[in-house]
């Protein structure tokens, strides 16, 4: 097909969470449409609902999409950023180009379903084709259900029906080439650099560049390095905050530099290949955190708003505790007397990570020891988590909280100090992170573990009570 001056009618590509070339159904389909392929990413800080990515993300997200587009050039194309509310300018875009198609890879929260389906109708109704994939997620959320068609609300069953349904799609390679469609300039049209998305006063992010490198190169490099050196230790070394014994893969799975089957299929084909006990248990643990990472979407699929509302409605009568800032600082900072805690919060503000064992802690300790509202503690973690996604960090927060799907139980507190003892006996993590850790300089805990957990089970009784 082409347009009245005899240029072909491009085939839009939209990016979201998927900044990558290689298994990206999206960009394969626009490449085998035989048509000039238009590469967009719309920056939407505009439409109602969608929640704007948190400072450490937004410093992710400039250098993945830094490397998105040189990765597009090395192949022919463009990746052309807009700024916009995503419908106005999807749709100003079609017509501006006269497009004949419009693929994207699907999103799940509820305002990004609405955007999208909007989108759609309207382009079809324009005669564009327009069509959604499944690139972010194993299992499509509408194709996992109980026996009575209903959205599973405990992970185990889940998982089972996971691994009971067909196996996951193979990964499907990049393009080898494209033939990229260059958009002229219009209102919407930007840079990288003009989304402002790296801090400058002040510069905070030292940190994230000497623990990161955002893009799908590196994302699959670090994915080798763990299936091949680091997958056999996983299942007997990943609660140990202080060996480096975890994927680090959250954040390429959470900007989609890596798919969910990229991950799935090569830890699979570690396990097969190998034939080792040692390691396959541990791709078996490894896999069911990608299960928990599916459940998470399910359950926000489900509930669009969960990183406000508490699926439980019954916690919405909790007690909190009257919020003082200054103990809210103390967590945030990492200056809170446990040494576990303190730990954890200091490696989320350099690194913009924590290691997942401590993260639990430091939410427990938050919610329960501190009786501070979980969405507090999600906030925070959205503004300084690298891998912070609209389903993973509220549903985890809500599971430690005892409002969400498979909470953990409201009895369940976990005591910082004996975690501590357990997972980092030497003192390894701590004191990478609280040097001044058993000196004068550390001050004394702003709280008594003791005393604050029987507060917080008299507090869970009334949410008991009221069942």
């Amino acid at each position: 097909m082409s347009t009245d001056d005899g240029s072909a009618r491009p085939a839009v590509v939209w990016f979201r969470d998927d900044l990558r070339i290689a298994d990206n159904p999206a960009l394969s389909a626009a490449a085998r449409s035989g048509a000039p392929v238009l590469c967009v990413y719309v920056w939407d800080d505009e439409s109602d609902g969608l929640r704007p990515p948190g400072a450490a993300s937004r410093w992710w997200l400039h250098h993945s999409l830094t490397e998105l587009s040189a990765s597009l050039e090395r192949l022919g194309a463009v990746l052309t950023v807009l700024r916009g509310p995503s419908e106005r300018v999807i749709g100003e875009l079609l017509r501006e180009t006269d497009a004949a198609a419009l693929f994207w890879n699907r999103r799940y929260g509820g305002a990004e379903r609405r955007i999208d389906e909007a989108i759609k109708t309207s382009a079809r109704e324009a005669g564009v084709e327009a069509t959604s994939f499944g690139g972010s997620l194993l299992f499509e959320p509408w194709t996992i259900r109980t026996g009575l068609g209903t959205a599973f609300s405990v992970y185990t069953p889940f998982w089972r029906a996971c691994l009971s349904a067909p196996e996951p799609r193979k990964p499907g390679p990049a393009p080898r080439s494209l033939d990229g469609a260059r958009l002229p300039r219009s209102t919407h049209t930007v840079t990288v650099d003009d989304l402002g998305l790296l801090p400058t006063h002040p510069d905070w992010a030292g940190g994230l560049r000497d623990a990161w490198t955002p893009g799908e190169t590196a994302a699959h490099e670090q994915l080798t390095r763990f299936v091949e050196d680091d997958l056999a230790a996983y299942r007997n070394e990943r609660d140990l905050p202080g060996v480096d014994a975890t994927s680090r893969l959250s954040p390429r799975l959470r900007w989609g530099e890596l798919s969910p089957h990229q991950v799935w299929h090569a830890a699979r084909a570690r396990r097969e290949r190998d034939r080792d006990p040692e390691i396959a248990q541990s791709a078996t643990t490894f896999l069911g955190e990608l299960g928990w990472r599916e459940f998470a979407y399910h359950t926000l699929f489900e509930h669009p708003d969960v990183a406000t509302v508490n699926i439980h409605r019954e916690y919405d009568s909790f007690p909190w505790a009257r919020l003082h800032p200054t103990v809210l600082r103390a967590w945030q900072q990492g200056r809170t007397g446990i040494p576990l805690v303190d730990a954890g919060m200091r490696e989320l503000w350099t690194t913009g990570v924590m290691h997942n064992r401590v993260r639990m802690v430091v939410a427990s300790f938050l919610v329960k020891n501190l009786l501070i509202d979980w969405r507090h503690g999600e906030q925070w973690f959205w503004d300084t988590l690298v891998d912070a996604d609209p389903a993973n960090n509220p549903f985890n927060w809500q599971w430690v909280a005892g409002s969400g799907a498979d909470a953990a139980p409201y009895f369940r507190v976990f005591n910082p100090e004996l975690q501590r003892e357990k997972f980092d006996p030497h003192g390894d993590y701590v004191r990478r992170w609280v040097p001044e850790w058993d000196t004068d300089a550390y001050p004394e805990p702003i709280v008594d573990l003791k005393e604050s957990r029987r507060a917080a089970l008299a507090a869970y009784e009334t949410v008991k009570s009221s069942r």
